[in-house]
């Protein structure tokens, strides 16, 4: 079957030249269910790649889509600006070799993390206490304690490799103490969450982020 490849153009993300032949959907700079209602059961029968063209949020709200809507099968590229999260962790390229590499390029299965909303974490998520603040509370990945009292911000990203997630409590410095896990589970004061760049609307008193028994295909 002959492989179907679509564009979402996420807010005033550029198009490059390379991808501006192929069927292109503007959507918002956060694609939600709405803009995808048209589109998605449109490939429910062909082999598809929908590539996304904007940043690490309008990533993590597509993989959200096709998770909850059971479409895993779809391919999913990604065309970034700038270097990301998602770049770094993935070893993408950015700019027009990333629009390359999203028609051309293989698919690789990748661990599929979810947060206990069911919204996916594509790149990383920070957590903070009210208005930027230090966070109180208490973290675990699996069964070992991340931190227990106050830090200034906990992290949690994805692995490309199992066990899928990883958690640290330390700052951004040039090696940063990770604790790989299957799931990390967060209990505070007040957390407020950045996931992808996305913050939450309101302070959580816990949060967790697990490993789908599904994977993803990501164009790597």
């Amino acid at each position: 079957m002959i492989l179907t490849i679509h564009v979402l153009v996420c807010g005033d993300a550029a198009l490059p030249e390379s991808l501006s032949t192929l069927p292109c959907t503007p959507v918002p700079a956060v694609p939600a269910k709405p803009d995808f209602d048209a589109l998605l059961p449109a490939l429910d029968d062909t082999d598809a790649r929908l590539v996304v063209v904007g940043d690490d949020g309008a990533l993590a709200a597509t993989v959200t889509r096709l998770m909850r809507g059971e479409r895993l099968h779809v391919e999913v590229a990604y065309v970034a600006a700038e270097r990301t999260p998602v770049t770094r962790l993935y070893g993408l390229p950015v700019g027009a070799r990333a629009a390359r590499l999203a028609v051309t390029g293989a698919v690789s299965p990748l661990p599929l993390i979810r947060d206990d909303s069911g919204t996916a974490l594509v790149g990383e998520a920070t957590i903070t206490g009210p208005d930027g603040g230090p966070l109180v509370g208490e973290a675990y990945a699996d069964s070992e304690r991340v931190f227990s009292g106050e830090i200034p911000a906990l992290r949690v990203a994805p692995t490309p490799a199992l066990p899928g997630v990883r958690a640290s409590a330390g700052r951004r410095l040039l090696r940063t103490h990770w604790l790989p896990a299957r799931a990390v589970q967060l209990g505070a004061v007040g957390a407020v969450v950045t996931r992808d760049g996305v913050t939450t609307p309101r302070a959580l008193k816990r949060c967790s982020f697990y490993r789908d028994d599904r994977s993803w295909l990501l164009v790597r």
